[in-house]
């Protein structure tokens, strides 16, 4: 077993830069949604507009769908409780600040590419991220509001598992595109494409990017998010991927959950889905399903071969995050992407022949569930390698469960 040590006296750097989802989320805690006031806002039908638990809807199709403004229709939901906690939110720049915390004393850098807008919400996004690892000078002021996420989160739900409702607003990822991963985006060792869908230009053009990357020498890594326009568009067909299935030919590395994983391979189960991504030829790839166990797959090239394998979440973080209060699931599938990512990074600074998909999986599972301990998605931290000391021992708990 490998238990990655922060090593000052590693030399190779290396470069990770994503480009993708990045927001601000405004979390409204202890919903609940058995509540009348709330079930009469949820999805009768597929792609309808109403709220779903673990779905996201656009804000539009959400108010047209209830027939009331959004501030009016949050106001019930909420009942009168305080104002939402606001945290740094999105699939791609909560995967890429937790993995810069772990990699914080590595030769290792992090960038991220994308748009916020010229407003209080951007001014409170890019404050933030200046606390945190992550370069963000290529993060750019356009046109239109920050794009945000309502989280309306229920931690009893599923057997006090927790559950979110997502509402969001794309506001001015409209006017992101391919344009702006001109300057520096592919001279990076590993590129990730993080929720793209909702960055609809880049999702749009994702099977050229992931082309160009390749071309350009670099690995690659996908993690998704709920699609929304395509489900509101087709509801019930397969979502795509960029302009088609050619995408998956050129991902190294794909991470999703299980119905991201259903709608985009049309598939009705999870070994089925599985299945798929390797027919389409997914070099590898992770699929979660909450505390249920982890699908795996290396087909030999990134990851040293590893047939389709199903893996336990942290039974010592479920055990530690019963009864725990303070914290949601708001963020977990993010953290899990950037403890992957992290790790992945720290083996190619090794330089190992062939990377071990298992150690990956491992800080995934670890930092996903850590991720609970704290309300929204991005932790920040009250001193350097906060993080990374607290997710290690559990890492390390998780690995010794392969050699009981």
């Amino acid at each position: 077993m490998i238990i990655f040590i922060q090593n000052q006296n590693m030399s190779r750097k290396i470069i990770v830069s994503g480009a993708g989802c990045c927001l601000v989320d405004k979390i409204y805690p202890q919903i609940d949604f058995s509540h009348p006031d709330m079930q009469k806002y949820l999805s009768r039908s597929a792609g309808d507009g109403g709220l779903h638990p673990g779905r996201l809807v656009f804000s539009e199709q959400f108010e047209a769908f209830s027939d009331k403004p959004l501030k009016d229709i949050i106001e019930e939901i909420a009942r009168g409780r305080k104002e939402p906690v606001l945290n740094v939110g999105g699939p791609s720049i909560v995967a890429l600040v937790h993995a810069s915390q772990l990699l914080n004393d590595s030769p290792v850098e992090v960038n991220y590419f994308g748009t916020r807008g010229d407003d209080e919400p951007g001014a409170f996004l890019q404050t933030s991220l200046d606390e945190t690892p992550v370069n963000c000078e290529r993060l750019r002021i356009a046109r239109g509001s920050t794009p945000s996420t309502i989280v309306l989160s229920d931690p009893s739900y599923n057997n006090d598992q927790g559950e979110r409702a997502f509402i969001n607003d794309i506001g001015a990822s409209w006017n992101m595109g391919p344009e702006d991963l001109e300057h520096g985006f592919f001279d990076s060792d590993v590129v990730i494409f993080g929720g793209t869908a909702l960055v609809p230009g880049l999702h749009d053009k994702l099977t050229d990017l992931l082309k160009k990357a390749k071309e350009k020498g670099c690995l690659t890594v996908v993690n998704t998010v709920y699609d929304f326009r395509s489900e509101f568009a087709r509801p019930g067909e397969k979502w795509p991927l960029g302009q088609g299935d050619e995408s998956y030919k050129h991902i190294d590395l794909l991470i999703t959950d299980l119905e991201e994983a259903l709608h985009l391979s049309g598939r009705d189960n999870l070994l089925s889905a599985g299945n798929y991504f390797i027919e389409q030829g997914v070099s590898s790839f992770l699929i979660t399903a909450g505390t249920d166990h982890i699908l795996a797959y290396s087909g030999g090239k990134l990851f040293k071969s590893l047939p389709l394998s199903r893996f336990p979440v942290s039974p010592e973080l479920i055990h530690d995050l019963k009864g725990y209060q303070g914290g949601d699931t708001t963020g977990c599938g993010d953290n899990f992407a950037g403890g992957v990512i992290a790790a992945l990074a720290w083996q190619l600074v090794e330089n190992n022949d062939k990377s071990d998909l298992t150690e990956c999986l491992a800080w995934g599972t670890v930092s996903g569930g850590y991720c609970c301990f704290h309300l929204g998605g991005t932790m920040m931290e009250k001193e350097v390698g906060e993080k990374f000391q607290a997710i290690q021992p559990y890492f390390e708990k998780y690995m010794n469960h392969f050699h009981d």
